[in-house]
């Protein structure tokens, strides 16, 4: 069985039996058939049932060497293949004792950076950056409030129909990653960001865009990128900003007002609480600076102004023990 074979078999058959989005998809087939190049070119062309650990080994050397892919790509590889592998065996293509990736070592994962936010002062001047006097600059301040005030995904927020948007109760509901549905409330700025916008689109006919570009179609994700880079560089942003940086900015703040992380968790749609807690990162700053105000270095002064022939603990020089 040839390579496009298997690949399409996994696609259309293992990922589309889990409900995977149609963008996921497209991920496992460009990874599987970058993999399937490197076969062709650098191991005789071999077929996906004889690939061994050995190989894959090599292609990770090949990743980073001549293709300077950091961890975290090849990490993405690796993953990639595993799941394709033990589909495969889970459809009884190939034995479980032929599973190249069955033993295959973890690779190290890459520490996680913390996530760059924007200051409130940034996010102000993002915000004010597009015009309110005409219906796209309503638009795009529509698409950015609705992006800081929320958290959700580019996606997400391309993917919004006028259904899902609930004005009166002042909720939006979304879709997330693997079709998990969540119900995200709206604070006033947002709302009247909202308001506005829908007043100047007009009515849109029940289960249409929300969002609608120059050609009243529903405006991708891609275009949504596009809308937050354009008014950040035209607000003076020094900050390279995305919807995801938004996402970030978006949490971090709650953090800092004290917002559990729980909650945190819920609102972005995150299945696993230790995706949130990178954000947990602000706390430590803040305690630093707390840390920094508090008033022992005013204290010392006054105690030795108190007690001026007593030599406090932490003023005792310390003399190492001679061994000799």
């Amino acid at each position: 069985m040839t390579w496009e074979y298997w690949i399409a078999l996994f696609t259309d058959t293992h990922c589309s039996a889990r409900g995977l989005k149609s963008s996921t998809i497209a991920r496992y087939k460009g990874d599987l058939s970058h993999f399937r190049l490197y076969v062709r070119l650098r191991q005789d062309d071999i077929g996906p049932e004889q690939v061994t650990a050995r190989h894959v080994l090599e292609y990770i050397e090949y990743l980073r060497r001549e293709r300077d892919n950091g961890d975290a790509a090849v990490n993405r590889q690796v993953t990639v293949l595993r799941t394709f592998y033990r589909a495969m065996v889970a459809m009884a293509y190939i034995e479980p004792d032929d599973n190249p990736m069955a033993h295959f070592p973890k690779v190290k994962s890459t520490p996680r950076k913390l996530p760059v936010v924007l200051s409130e002062d940034e996010v102000h001047d993002l915000l004010d950056a597009p015009p309110s006097d005409t219906i796209l600059g309503l638009r795009d301040r529509a698409i950015l409030a609705l992006l800081y005030g929320t958290g959700i995904r580019a996606s997400e927020c391309s993917n919004l129909t006028i259904d899902d948007v609930d004005l009166g109760n002042a909720t939006v509901r979304v879709v997330g990653k693997g079709g998990h549905e969540r119900v995200v409330p709206l604070n006033d700025a947002v709302v009247e960001a909202l308001v506005r916008y829908v007043h100047a689109r007009g009515d849109v006919a029940s289960g249409g865009p929300f969002f609608v570009s120059r050609s009243k179609r529903a405006m991708s994700r891609g275009a949504v990128y596009e809308r937050v880079r354009t008014w950040s560089r035209r607000a003076g942003l020094t900050k390279r900003v995305s919807p995801h940086r938004l996402r970030h900015t978006f949490a971090t703040h709650l953090v800092k007002a004290g917002v559990s992380i729980v909650v945190i968790r819920d609102l972005l749609g995150h299945r696993c609480i230790t995706s949130t807690q990178v954000y947990l990162h602000v706390t430590g700053r803040d305690l630093e600076e707390a840390a920094g105000l508090h008033p022992i270095h005013r204290l010392a002064p006054i105690v030795e102004h108190l007690l001026p022939d007593i030599q406090l603990p932490f003023q005792r020089p310390t003399f190492r023990r001679s061994t000799g």
